[in-house]
């Protein structure tokens, strides 16, 4: 592992707003570039009333404005609800804007249910455009000729660095191919993590953009002073992602000492498998859990990501786990 990153979904807290959800987005971003996470990346959802990143380009730029050398990023932007060129023309605003800083991840996904998809979209097309979208969305970043009938400006010449995102199959094999970096979505979906890595190094053909396989693992990561406290902490997220599977979701949740009485049996032990790829507790604990998932899966980055109700408990969090990781990398 030679580089650790943070994503943030800008959670809305019980009890707060959009408007605080955002607010702490920026302090978030701001205590991470302190720490030393080479990244810090956003995720389109929508319809989602405990998530504030749904205009996940305008966020972006409101944290690359507010934070000076970390790279800020989408992870990800949701293609099939866009247009390649309307992605392509944001994203190169943000890199011209932000020079060198600016990541775009790309994911199949609709990030959201079906009656917002089809307000998003305006109209559901029944064949599956990815691969070529996320072609011609790079072609808009190249070096476009003067005389191309469609131009991104901003955005022609800016290059901005493109990954592959999934959470199957599909994306390693779709990343391989084109010679892209490859995000794998094994903090809340961990079943196919190996193989996707597997398949994504050993399909892996040199691009213009990358030469040889570069693969990042998500993480989910609640840190606290105690192992306990952190046991505490964690289960508003628990809360928070049980209630999404049953058809409840709602802001994050205050955390509880008493999960059993709110979540029944058979939930919980889904959602424990679902967010099992995970650090929770001390810093000794983090780490050692960290420890192990890096040396199981061999990233060559990891992103962490957790939702904690409290902010600034929220910050300490990430701070323990970047201590961690900054022992763990290797140069």
């Amino acid at each position: 592992m030679q580089k650790f990153s943070l994503l943030d979904l800008s959670p809305i807290p019980e009890g707060q707003t959009a408007a605080d959800a955002l607010s702490n987005t920026v302090s978030l971003a701001q205590a991470a570039e302190a720490a030393g996470y080479h990244r810090f990346w956003l995720a389109e959802h929508h319809n989602m009333p405990g998530i504030a990143s749904a205009a996940t380009s305008v966020v972006i730029g409101h944290v690359a404005g507010a934070t000076s050398s970390m790279r800020v990023g989408a992870g990800g932007i949701m293609l099939p609800n866009h247009a390649p060129l309307v992605i392509a023309e944001q994203f190169g605003t943000l890199a011209t804007l932000y020079p060198a800083r600016i990541d775009l991840g790309l994911g199949r996904a609709p990030g959201t249910d079906m009656a917002t998809s089809r307000a998003l979209r305006r109209h559901m097309a029944p064949e599956d455009s990815f691969p070529q979208d996320v072609q011609e969305l790079i072609h808009y970043l190249g070096d476009t000729p003067a005389d191309a009938p469609v131009r991104a400006i901003p955005g022609v010449g800016t290059h901005v660095p493109v990954w592959i995102l999934g959470s199957s199959l599909y994306g390693a094999q779709l990343a391989a191919h084109l010679g892209l970096p490859y995000a794998f979505a094994s903090h809340f979906a961990p079943d196919m993590l190996a193989e996707a890595l597997a398949i994504y190094r050993a399909s892996f053909q040199p691009s213009a953009h990358l030469e040889k396989p570069y693969a990042m693992m998500a993480a989910g990561v609640c840190a606290a002073d105690t192992d306990d406290e952190a046991d505490y902490l964690r289960s508003s997220q628990y809360l928070a992602f049980a209630r999404l599977r049953t058809g409840k979701p709602g802001k994050l949740p205050a955390p509880t000492h008493d999960l059993a009485s709110q979540i029944p049996g058979a939930v919980m032990a889904g959602v424990k498998h679902a967010l099992s790829v995970s650090a929770t507790g001390s810093a000794a604990t983090v780490k050692q859990r960290l420890s192990g998932l890096i040396d199981t899966y061999q990233p060559d980055e990891i992103m962490v990501t957790g939702m904690i109700h409290d902010s600034a408990a929220r910050v300490r969090s990430f701070q323990i786990a970047a201590e961690a990781l900054t022992d763990l990398r290797v140069a």
